[in-house]
């Protein structure tokens, strides 16, 4: 194994703990409060249904990072790649979103015709996914609405390469990675 495939293979590792906590935190949290769950319509003895008169606001609510970091989880499963799905949510510094992204084809190229492999059984680079596949990076700053992008956030769902960085840095954002 050489040291670039090491380096992926490590860079695997921690996402997949990374998102496996992110799952843990947001899908099995035994402290979270639901609606009553009920059998046959009666409510359960153990779970209480919210107080109509209760003036106070929930209490467990997602904060504004963990909602763009989920909206980045989200757009990413829009990706048709195989191998990797890559989301990005770029942010206003008032909290509005502006542009989301997944790593894909450019618009308007065919998923069918491009090649989704990483190795092309006889080296030529043109028959992989490399030279065609726009990162969610620089979909969500391509995509955004109305506003620049210097000086506003983007949530990223994995590490960006050395090109993306460069796109990031350029631009003046301040980047958020899971």
């Amino acid at each position: 194994m050489n040291s670039r495939e090491l380096a992926l293979v490590s860079t695997a590792t921690v996402f997949g703990a990374l998102a496996s906590a992110f799952a843990l935190r947001f899908f099995l949290n035994p402290k979270k409060k639901h609606f009553p769950k009920t059998l046959n319509g009666v409510v359960s003895a153990n779970c209480s249904p919210p107080n109509p008169f209760d003036p106070s606001k929930r209490k467990e609510y997602l904060s504004w990072d963990d909602y763009f970091m989920a909206i980045a989880f989200l757009s990413a499963e829009r990706s048709k790649d195989p191998n990797r799905q890559v989301g990005a949510c770029l942010v206003s510094q008032n909290g509005i979103i502006l542009g989301i992204g997944y790593n894909g084809f450019p618009r308007g190229c065919s998923d069918d015709k491009l090649p989704w492999a990483k190795k092309s059984k006889s080296g030529d680079p043109l028959e992989t996914k490399y030279p065609y596949v726009c990162h969610a990076e620089v979909n969500a700053i391509l995509n955004t609405n109305h506003a620049s992008a210097a000086g506003q956030r983007l949530y990223v769902t994995m590490f960006p390469c050395n090109e993306c960085a460069k796109i990031i840095i350029q631009v003046c954002l301040k980047l958020y990675i899971l």
